[in-house]
């Protein structure tokens, strides 16, 4: 009986032993694949965290971002605006914005009773009392600042963002581009057949609005060239609707305006500009458009060019503020201010022209 006692007493710690190790085993098992596992999990837990981090940090910024909401002292009343039919995007796309999250200020578009709008037509008519502030595609003229002090104020142009000047012309016109001296000359009469400019052997019909109703300008007041009468052959237009109409039937006619309003029109081509024959830059992003491509896919303008200051013909986009100390004065800054928030400059790139900050 006792070797048996003793028999089962050794089995039994033999079972004990066997049963510890297996314990200490499968614990020591799951020790290192859970150091596994927690080796390989954390880069991945790191990354989660640096991402958390990094939506903190730009839930931050984008709380910060200056809205329309944020614009102090923007006044609670109706106003009259106008000017400039390049800036009919902005007009459609972030004046609706600003008034829809400010619905206590009301913006009305004015169109000139005489003549045709643009931005020479807007400054006179906020010279004139008719609007609380204008919006301009080209900067005041030193007869314009003078008109001003005469009665009592000056105006301030305040930039809010950029487009290009773009020339077109009819589609089957095979033309490489234009210098800026170039375009000039055309529009004086000293250029006026084609062939002058590596085109074909076809008289230049060039159009253009009136310059007192000018939306846009080739002859900055900085060169000596401003003043200059244009040509006798040079064709008025009331607007660049109507020049657009008439180019698409017109092989040999020219017309500039807004790079914005042009480049995407499906009857025009825009053509390269340059300081010189070397250094054409189209107005639009490359590759051109064909005619039989438009509208389904539209040329678009090369706003990288117009950033960057290689094109050669830049419009200001300026809000003409009356500076009088009264409420022109203060709605036109309110609205400069708008435009010139994260915001307002988000909606003008959505509009197509670029950005200022």
């Amino acid at each position: 009986m006792d070797n048996t006692n003793q028999k089962k007493a050794l089995i039994n710690s033999e079972i004990a032993l066997f049963l510890r190790g297996l314990i200490i085993g499968k614990v020591l098992t799951l020790i290192v694949i859970g150091g596994l596992l927690w080796w390989l999990l954390k880069p991945n837990l790191l990354s989660r965290r640096s991402i958390n981090s990094s939506n903190q940090s730009s839930n931050t910024v984008s709380s910060t971002a200056s809205t329309f909401q944020t614009v102090a002292d923007v006044p609670t009343a109706s106003f009259n605006y106008g000017g400039s039919t390049a800036w009919a995007s902005i007009r459609q796309l972030v004046d609706s914005q600003i008034q829809s999250d400010r619905p206590e200020l009301q913006l009305r578009y004015v169109d000139p009773v005489n003549g045709s709008p643009g931005s020479s037509s807007g400054i006179r008519m906020l010279l004139d009392g008719k609007l609380d502030f204008a919006q301009s595609s080209r900067p005041l003229t030193d007869e314009e600042q003078a008109m001003a002090k005469e009665r009592g104020f000056t105006l301030e142009q305040r930039q809010v963002g950029m487009d290009g000047i773009a020339v077109v012309v009819n589609p089957s016109l095979n033309v490489p581009g234009l210098t800026v001296e170039q375009l000039q000359q055309i529009y004086l009469g000293k250029i006026t057949n084609w062939n002058q400019v590596g085109g074909p052997n076809l008289p230049i019909t060039p159009l253009s609005q009136r310059p007192e109703d000018a939306d846009t300008v080739i002859f900055p007041s900085n060169t000596d060239l401003k003043g200059q009468a244009l040509s006798s052959n040079v064709q008025y237009v009331y607007s660049t609707t109507e020049a657009v109409r008439q180019l698409s039937k017109t092989p040999g006619g020219i017309y500039y305006a807004s790079a914005r309003s042009v480049v995407p029109q499906c009857s025009v081509k825009a053509l390269p500009l340059g300081s010189t024959s070397g250094q054409l830059i189209p107005p639009y992003s490359e590759p051109l458009m064909s005619p039989e491509q438009c509208p389904r896919q539209r040329n678009q303008l090369n706003t990288q060019a117009i950033k960057n200051g290689s094109y050669p013909i830049i419009a200001n986009l300026s809000v003409i503020i009356k500076q009088n100390k009264g409420r022109e004065q203060r709605i036109g800054d309110a609205y400069a201010k708008l435009l010139l928030t994260d915001q307002g400059q988000k909606a003008i790139e959505q509009a197509g022209f670029v950005a200022v900050r």
